[in-house]
């Protein structure tokens, strides 16, 4: 089944109790900015933490986290204050310019759209939300409060991905693309932390590895005007898209692949030739950029291409493949060989 989506957006919530009128406004925070972060586990403490902490421009305000013993620990090893609870949230937001985010995507979303109701300029982890409603909530909450925004998709960051996907932009001409990520997260004897993620086991890699491909397939081919969607095995995810452009693009996406099999390949192929995505490093520096195009952003007031509008899109359409896929069932292993 294909189908085609289109963006709308829905009523901002109301009123929000840490919004300041003083400081809720879209100028961009004066001096050095004062970066909040929320989240504690461990893609926020080999990511983002040490990004903030060691950013020459910005002040780390202090880490949040449900659990207050996981806040301190973080924040004790960066030289920060921890945070917890609901008062936390609010005394956070209330010392920070900026709220940066590490948390299970349907946790970020409306935590998000309260730090913009505060006047928070806000950069979030990739995906938004699983929830479209609540994506579309938190992006209106951007738009009403003129707040900026970037969305972290590590390949629109990191410095050589960046680049080529500059230059493939560029050069133009697209005819076709594929792009696969398979991780053997769930490989048995496994020792990846992310592993124990709950939202990723129960969301797989559709949501966890679809932002990242969608955020390098978008910009080189063009908006999506539709998606088709079918499971493989042990939650593997194929996507076949088309582009405004007139391009078609592939995607294959999972956490569960053999570790022998796992890989990430991007490769375009035009009227310029074939060309292959090349590998990256440092998701350190890649969120420091990323902090760096935010500020920018809420300097200018020009929006950053990957925001959290762009993130909202992204949002709709695995949620549209997720659709697809449920309708689909996959074969028996009495039926695997007609």
């Amino acid at each position: 089944m294909t189908s085609t989506t289109t963006t709308s957006r829905q009523p901002d919530p109301g009123p929000d109790p840490d919004r300041d009128p003083a400081t809720a406004s879209a100028a961009a925070p004066p001096g050095r900015a004062r970066v909040a972060l929320f989240g504690a586990g461990p893609w926020a403490a080999a990511t983002q933490a040490p990004a903030i902490a060691g950013h020459d421009g910005v002040d780390f305000a202090g880490v949040w986290a449900r659990r207050p013993e996981a806040a301190r620990a973080l924040a004790d090893a960066h030289g920060t204050t921890a945070y917890s609870g609901e008062d936390g949230i609010g005394e956070l937001l209330a010392a920070c310019d900026a709220a940066a985010f590490a948390l299970p995507p349907d946790v970020q979303a409306p935590l998000a759209a309260r730090a913009a109701r505060a006047g928070r300029h806000v950069l979030l982890d990739k995906p938004v939300a699983t929830d479209v409603a609540a994506a579309r909530a938190a992006a209106d909450a951007v738009a009403r409060a003129g707040v900026a925004s970037v969305v972290f998709c590590t390949l629109r960051f990191a410095r050589e991905t960046r680049l080529w996907i500059d230059r493939q932009i560029a050069t133009g001409g697209w005819f076709t693309a594929r792009a696969q990520w398979l991780g053997a997260l769930y490989a048995p004897g496994g020792t990846s932390p992310y592993a124990a993620s709950p939202w990723r086991r129960e969301r797989g890699g559709l949501w966890d590895l679809g932002p990242h491909m969608l955020s390098v397939l978008i910009p080189v081919l063009g908006e999506v005007t539709a998606v088709t969607a079918a499971p493989g095995p042990e939650g593997t995810a194929h996507l076949v898209l088309r582009h405004a452009s007139g391009a078609s693009s592939t995607a294959t996406l999972g956490l569960s692949a053999p570790p022998k099999a796992a890989s990430v390949i991007v490769e375009c192929l035009g009227d310029s030739g074939t060309t292959v995505m090349p590998e990256w490093s440092d998701p350190v520096a890649a969120f420091r950029d990323a902090l760096d195009a935010l500020l920018e952003s809420a300097r200018t007031g020009r929006p950053h291409p990957c925001d959290i509008h762009f993130g909202t899109r992204l949002t709709e359409l695995l949620a549209t493949a997720e659709g697809q896929m449920a309708e689909i069932s996959e074969p028996s292993a009495s039926s695997a060989g007609v």
